[in-house]
């Protein structure tokens, strides 16, 4: 069963939040993920999203998904994106 990493995100340093997606590109890429859907152009019908940015990400296993977010690689982007944008990421089973 796939699982995916969901990113909700609100970026408020353009640049400084492209120097995180390549990084976060690279650990992805080392982990086996799948990007689905990044970005997205999100369209709400129901109810409101509060961000601008949502971010698919695909993993064979939970545990990979695990190891891609605990990373050196990971730890590395997500320390460049520090003041660059509002985020959440959860983990979810897929069907």
């Amino acid at each position: 069963m796939a699982v995916y990493v969901i990113t909700m995100v609100n970026i408020t340093d353009a640049e400084k939040y492209s120097k995180y997606s390549a990084l976060a590109t690279i650990a992805n890429q080392k982990y086996g993920g799948e990007f689905m859907v990044r970005g997205g152009n999100p369209e709400p019908v129901e109810g409101q999203l509060p961000f601008q940015r949502v971010v698919l990400n695909k993993f064979d296993t939970r545990e990979q998904a695990r190891q891609f977010y605990h990373s050196m690689e990971y730890q590395a982007a997500k320390k460049e994106r520090e003041g660059a944008a509002d985020f959440n990421m959860i983990i979810v089973d897929g069907v």
